[in-house]
């Protein structure tokens, strides 16, 4: 894979990408490049759009810049590892750094529900895939984790491809080996992985005995420490990429 150029500023376009093609910048990409970043015409940034791979690009326009002329691909299209994240939503800027946190983790997908003891009932999801968006931006990420609206649990598991492999984080659970938990599973991640964190207030009991008999289920410690809910979230995904993930792998 060729190395990345992390010195050159990255963009998301929603357009198709070719050689030689001129995509269209909007407002906010336009005063992004011309009033925080300086650049002017003929200026180089990296352009992706989450289908086409990377592509270097020249930005065009007189008085400000208003397009992008596309000049040679730098990567190809790369594809996630099947790992959704599911996770009960917390408020505003801790939302945020989860959100951002889980792509740099390689989430393809992201599944906010709603528990018993869910500190926030209103989700933002525009706000989400914008920070799916700058994430992917800043951390040189080709693919676009898809960002689901909000479901209670109870639907979230009824609907799920029964395939998955399920991984639940629960403080209630036994401590023991996670990477040694993991590995035993090893045969059931082929169909996807749902990783799923619940609220800090825990899982209800009833929460916690329908997970349990959901068919390829994991009831997993992080430890003998409590931790928050977004930290919770980079260790469990860091656990999981590493065992059963894309960790090591060529993508």
């Amino acid at each position: 894979m060729p190395s990345h150029d992390f010195r050159a500023p990255r963009l998301f376009v929603d357009a198709p990408l070719a050689q030689d093609a001129r995509v269209p910048l909007d407002r906010d990409q336009s005063n992004y490049l011309g009033n925080v970043l300086r650049l002017a015409a003929g200026a180089e940034v990296l352009a992706f759009n989450g289908r086409d791979g990377e592509w270097q690009a020249a930005i065009d326009g007189r008085k400000r810049p208003d397009g992008l002329v596309i000049l040679q691909q730098t990567r190809p299209q790369d594809r996630l590892a099947d790992l959704t994240y599911v996770f009960a939503p917390l408020k505003h800027a801790r939302l945020d750094y989860m959100v951002q946190k889980a792509i740099e983790m390689g989430a393809a997908a992201l599944q906010p529900v709603l528990t018993r003891f869910t500190q926030a009932s209103r989700v933002n999801t525009e706000r989400m895939r914008a920070n799916v968006v700058e994430a992917a931006e800043q951390c040189g990420i080709l693919s676009i984790a898809t960002v689901a609206e909000p479901v209670p649990l109870e639907r979230f598991l009824s609907q799920r491809a029964a395939g998955r492999l399920l991984i639940f984080c629960d403080e209630a659970a036994e401590v023991q080996d996670p990477v040694r938990s993991l590995q035993s599973t090893r045969g059931e991640a082929g169909h996807g992985i749902d990783v799923l964190i619940g609220p800090e207030g825990g899982f209800a009991e009833e929460e916690r005995a329908l997970l349990l008999r959901q068919p390829r289920t994991l009831r997993l410690a992080l430890g003998p420490r409590i931790m928050r809910a977004d930290t919770a979230a980079v260790a469990a995904l860091a656990l999981v990429q590493a065992v059963l993930g894309d960790w090591g792998k060529p993508i």
